[in-house]
């Protein structure tokens, strides 16, 4: 797969000639790919979600996933290193806790 076409400044990514934020690159990888497969999974629940109630608790999983990756909330850019990598790592736990991974 390729990677999308990027903003000068990196901050945005351009999808169908549409700007979408990018992804925080400083974050650690292990943490991003973990953020990510909850995103996925929670994408896909979304879509299987069997009534309203249901799919808003999956929609709020996705919001932390995307929250977590820097993508949604506070744009990463206006916070310290430290402060992204504490959100991305308080996103985690709840995402964690509210849909274990599987093992």
């Amino acid at each position: 797969m390729t990677a999308p076409e990027r903003t000068d400044d990196g901050r945005w990514i351009v999808v169908d000639g549409r700007r979408w934020r990018a992804e925080d690159p400083s974050l650690d990888p292990d943490v991003a790919r973990r953020l990510r497969s909850h995103l996925g999974r929670a994408r896909s629940a979304v879509r299987s979600a069997p009534d309203d109630a249901s799919r808003r608790r999956v929609r709020d999983r996705v919001q932390l996933a995307k929250e977590g990756l820097g993508e949604r909330g506070t744009a990463w850019w206006e916070l310290t290193e430290a402060e992204r990598a504490e959100r991305a790592a308080e996103r985690l736990s709840s995402l964690d806790e509210l849909a274990p991974p599987e093992r």
